[in-house]
């Protein structure tokens, strides 16, 4: 036991148990050391059966608890920023669920802290990049099978929204995903946006703006368009179609299970993020460990975090006015 990365789980809501669970008993080199959540028996229950962890109500608690070496970030977004801060305090690595931080100047509030220890410590959980097809599709574009990219066509449909969803929400939670995968694929940064509204269905809730169509510009003159529909009531569906000047390749038209019987083909359609993406969750945790114990961090960091608050920042002063809106990044540290 002794010999295994000792993690604090921030946030046991349904984010956070999964990765209380996957690090219980999916991935190797790691277990769970101290949990803290403000409602201290949804801890208790998120940790049943697990040996040897604390439970706390204070993250502070939690990050300073015996065994602790490393920090997995699931609590709600506003709270991002003082854990992150928190953990550099501490020197201890960390995986932050995203937003990293919601708004871009608490983002890049945390890119200048990292920068000034010289050192990485932050990876952020922007899962797709572990997803098997977005892993094949970005290595066909990185090695020209495709020619110059020009286009991305993106779809991010849900069953339904959570009660608190806004019609921002869509923009700066849902469609960050596609913010950084663009953003990963194409090697670019986005540098402009517009979000376009068509008639809401009549399956979203009273005042939610739902569908949105986005369109992004790239710094090199592509084009991402992102279709998102969080209560289009039958499914889970994530699809990237990448459009070269030499061919074209999609992903995520696969399905878990095709079922023949009476007659009839049926085929499953995931219905969360955390059944059509669970793969590529234990990919990034499995890495994220097996990083931190050689004494490394890699995956996306806390520039990438920065970078999609500020895109989708811009996308919902678009979402509000109907306007093309430019994207504003700030000089990049040299660290970070």
């Amino acid at each position: 036991m002794g010999d295994l990365l000792g993690v604090a789980v921030l946030g046991a809501g349904h984010m956070g148990a999964d990765h209380i669970r996957r690090l219980g008993h999916v991935v190797s080199g790691a277990r769970v050391a101290a949990v803290a959540d403000p409602d201290v028996d949804r801890a208790k229950e998120a940790v049943a059966g697990l040996s040897g962890v604390s439970v706390h109500a204070d993250p502070s608690a939690a990050l300073d608890a015996p065994g602790v070496q490393a920090a997995l970030i699931a609590s709600p977004g506003p709270a991002h920023e003082e854990a992150l801060l928190a953990c550099f305090a501490r020197g201890l690595p960390v995986l932050c669920e995203k937003p990293m931080v919601p708004d871009s100047s608490g983002a890049l509030r945390v890119v200048e802290a990292e920068a000034r220890l010289g050192r990485r410590l932050a990876q952020i959980g922007f899962m797709r990049r572990y997803d098997a097809g977005y892993r094949r599709l970005k290595a066909l574009l990185d090695g020209g099978g495709l020619g110059r990219p020009l286009m991305l066509h993106c779809t991010h449909r849900n069953v339904s929204s959570p009660g608190h969803f806004t019609s921002a929400m869509l923009i700066n939670s849902s469609v960050s995903h596609e913010i950084d995968a663009a953003r990963w694929l194409l090697g670019q940064e986005l540098t402009a946006v517009r979000v376009l509204r068509p008639r809401s269905s009549a399956g979203a809730p009273e005042g939610l703006i739902d569908p949105q169509f986005v369109l992004f510009e790239t710094e090199r003159g592509a084009l991402v368009d992102v279709e998102v529909f969080v209560n289009c009531g039958f499914g889970y569906q994530v699809r990237c179609e990448a459009v070269g000047e030499a061919g074209s390749a999609r992903i995520g038209d696969e399905h878990t299970m095709v079922v023949t019987t009476g007659g009839r083909a049926a085929q499953e359609v995931a219905q969360d993020y955390l059944v059509r993406f669970a793969d590529a969750y234990d990919r990034e945790v499995q890495a994220w460990v097996d990083a931190t114990r050689r004494g490394r961090v890699t995956g996306p960091g806390v520039w990438d975090g920065y970078a999609v608050s500020v895109v989708a920042e811009a996308g919902v002063r678009s979402l509000e006015t109907g306007r093309r809106v430019a994207v504003d990044l700030a000089p990049r540290p040299d660290a970070g």
